[in-house]
């Protein structure tokens, strides 16, 4: 929780990773992510301020898009904008944070207009999880879904094995299957192709089978994610984005050190799914 709160600006965002320059921003996904596990654990002071700093993106006209600056800018870098999930998530994380703690009339305007967008956009197509693919992403309905308190329509969604799905169950729209993901060692890669830092496995991924886990009663498959992933803490605590331990493109692993440095660490929402999976284990 001490990396996550350090990790927090005085304006409300949350970085995505302190130390790793390409993602210094605050997305909207793994923000509201972090803001419902704060608010699961009680840190609802800081879970309100990052609330209270996207209301403000929004009720400024910024737009709705992927990620912003932690002072709440618009983000000008070349990276993807169109990302719908995180807007779907915050609404989400603004409903479940209302019902364990109230006051959720603070973001009513802000809310509506998302809402109000997510209608309007909610079929088109927009970048997956990952920023890598365009199309009509299972993961991103669920999101949206979610956030708008609908049924799931996964009719035009594409067919794709791909470890965002595990949002499905945590949002509570059913089972899901991702066994080819996992690693011999127990984490979960993100899909088949990955060659991002040689497509090794995500510690939130593995969390988040791990809920699923927690859910099904499987306390022993629960435990051993958590496990997996307090393993592959570094020796300051931190949790970085992936493990190496497996990698699905091992050639490809130099070629992302030489263009950005070592991958991400600490990322904060590998810690903010390790706290779920705790809190969901009486750990935390």
């Amino acid at each position: 929780m001490e990396t996550i709160l350090a990790g927090q600006s005085p304006s409300g965002g949350y970085v995505a990773c302190p130390t790793f320059p390409p993602y210094g921003y605050s997305w909207l996904r793994d923000g509201s992510f972090i803001a419902d596990a704060l608010s699961r654990i009680g840190e609802v002071e800081s879970a309100e301020r990052f609330f209270d700093w996207v209301a403000r993106i929004v009720e400024a006209g910024l737009g709705f898009e992927a990620r912003y600056t932690l002072d709440g800018d618009r983000d000008e870098s070349g990276w993807p904008h169109r990302l719908l999930d995180g807007w779907g998530l915050w609404l989400w994380a603004l409903g479940q944070h209302a019902a364990r703690h109230g006051g959720g009339e603070r973001w009513r305007d802000a809310a509506a207009s998302t809402a109000a967008h997510l209608e309007r956009v909610r079929e088109e197509p927009c970048v997956d999880w990952w920023e890598e693919r365009e199309g009509v992403h299972a993961a991103t309905l669920a999101c949206i879904a979610a956030g708008l308190g609908d049924e799931l329509d996964l009719t035009r969604a594409e067919e794709r094995l791909d470890g965002s799905l595990l949002v499905l169950p945590f949002l509570g729209f059913g089972p899901v299957d991702v066994t080819p993901l996992l690693s011999p060692g127990g984490g979960v890669h993100r899909h088949l192709d990955d060659v991002y830092y040689g497509g090794g496995e995500w510690l939130l991924l593995t969390a988040l089978l791990g809920l699923v886990h927690a859910e099904l009663g499987d306390v022993i498959g629960a435990r051993g994610r958590l496990e997996w992933i307090a393993a592959h803490a570094t020796g300051d605590g931190g949790l970085p984005e992936q493990s190496q331990d497996h990698l699905l493109a091992p050639d490809r692993f130099d070629e992302w050190v030489e263009r950005w440095g070592p991958p991400p660490s600490p990322l904060l929402w590998s810690h903010a799914m390790f706290l779920d999976l705790a809190l969901a284990l009486d750990e935390a």
